[in-house]
């Protein structure tokens, strides 16, 4: 790897990301992405690769499959960034299911460890809630509190509450379905522009996750984890860490606790980054820090143009 860039953050996406046919054109330039995929995939006995490419949608969707697929896809984009000559990012932070491309990457976890983690990771979360009974939706236009309120006003004896604090105006609610479209009238009430339902297939980072937490940890403390060789910038309270121990224990409280990434894109500033760059398919964690941050410059390199781009901006 090439010198540290002081200035340089890199961020890895979760679900919602992923797409049929994500990283073609980039791996046909860049052998090693086929490659990490295919390693990913030999570990689980499943080929990522042809999943990603050839679908059925539906199947890539699946949180089982969808977290495998989107941390090889990260990491390989990693691997191609690096094997091109471009600069290693002083600074590491991953959205919910991101958080682990960015261990992995910063040596935390071996790439077959933390492939057998989020796959793991996903059953959990399935297995945590019966099919059809959670959801969750996107509330724009609204800031926090009031969002944070219209959840309390919803919930009743069953559980909603906002989980992803994405962006100035853009909070994702999880819960009970029932619960969530309630959240989303009362959301409406207040003021909020739109509210989308969105199509997942459980309910992350909310209190119906606990009974995941307690099953992954189990599996989760007999996974070996390293200290960071670059500091991650975690969901859960928007603190660096290098450490393995507290690198560990905030993967656990992630499942059921909110993902605050305008935090962790201020700690980014904060510590000193002046380029962000996503690293893996889509443009989607790019779009939120543009929103975050103005002074921030921005970047994606999961397709040719950004990759070359992000090259030749002086990251190599």
């Amino acid at each position: 790897m090439k010198k540290i860039d002081a200035g340089l953050a890199f961020v890895f996406p979760g679900q919602g990301s992923q797409s049929v046919g994500m990283l073609a054109e980039l791996a046909a330039a860049h052998p090693i992405i086929q490659e990490t995929f295919a390693e990913a995939g030999a570990t689980l006995g499943v080929d990522l690769w042809r999943m990603t490419q050839a679908g059925p949608e539906d199947d890539l969707n699946l949180t089982t499959n969808t977290q495998p697929a989107l941390l090889a896809a990260a990491v390989a984009t990693w691997r191609a960034w690096h094997a091109a000559g471009g600069a290693t990012p002083a600074l590491l932070a991953g959205h919910s299911l991101g958080e682990y491309s960015a261990l992995v990457c910063a040596g935390s976890l071996h790439l077959d460890d933390g492939v057998r983690l989020v796959a793991e990771r996903g059953r959990c979360m399935q297995n945590a809630v019966p099919a059809g009974s959670g959801g969750m939706a996107a509330i724009l236009g609204l800031d926090d509190q009031a969002v944070v309120a219209a959840c309390a006003e919803a919930a009743g004896n069953e559980i909603v509450a906002a989980v992803n604090f994405n962006a100035p105006g853009q909070v994702v609610i999880a819960g009970h379905r029932s619960a969530v479209d309630r959240a989303i009238a009362a959301a409406k009430t207040r003021g909020a522009k739109r509210a989308i339902p969105l199509p997942v297939s459980v309910p992350s980072h909310c209190a119906l996750m606990l009974p995941a937490a307690e099953a992954f940890r189990g599996y989760l403390d007999r996974v070996p984890f390293a200290d960071a060789t670059i500091p991650v910038v975690q969901n859960v309270d928007a603190v660096a860490r290098q450490d393995s121990a507290a690198l560990r224990e905030a993967l656990i409280l992630q499942l059921s606790a909110p993902v605050r990434w305008v935090d962790c894109v201020a700690t980014l500033a904060r510590l000193g980054a002046r380029c962000v760059t996503e690293c893996g398919p889509g443009k989607v964690l790019s779009g939120l820090i543009k929103r975050i941050d103005g002074s921030l410059q921005v970047g994606s390199i999961g397709e040719p143009s950004g990759f070359s781009a992000a090259l030749s901006r002086g990251q190599a």
